[in-house]
């Protein structure tokens, strides 16, 4: 049984960091991707960063380039996302995913198999 959990939201101000963390367990996949997503209310889930294992190819939205960084450590079952210079369009709840997988292409929002359960960043 795979769980996610996230940690690490909170409430900031503008140009300030967080970093994000989501634990991982009952993960049998030799490769595969990962990502953190956004939401706001009675919106999407949007992607901001993904990270592929096999390769450590990381991807990131237009927002969000040169602010955050996506890293994963394959040995304490953890992803993070480090936030730099927060806005305030950046809040919203904070999601992490994972799907066993091995093409080139990152995966589409609704190929991800695994959801965490979130955790809320609020930047004012």
């Amino acid at each position: 049984h795979v769980q996610l959990v996230e940690s690490g939201g909170d409430s900031v101000q503008a140009g300030s960091s967080l970093r994000l963390s989501c634990k991982y367990s009952g993960w049998h996949y030799t490769g595969y991707c990962m990502a953190w997503f956004r939401q706001i209310p009675g919106k999407e889930r949007v992607r901001v960063a993904a990270i592929t294992t096999g390769s450590g190819a990381t991807d990131y939205a237009d927002s969000v380039k040169g602010r955050f960084t996506i890293s994963h450590d394959a040995a304490v079952n953890t992803l993070w996302l480090e936030m730099n210079n927060l806005q305030p369009e950046d809040t919203g709840i904070y999601y992490c995913a994972a799907v066993n997988w091995a093409w080139l292409r990152f995966p589409r929002t609704d190929e991800f198999q695994h959801w965490g359960q979130g955790t809320q960043v609020t930047v004012s």
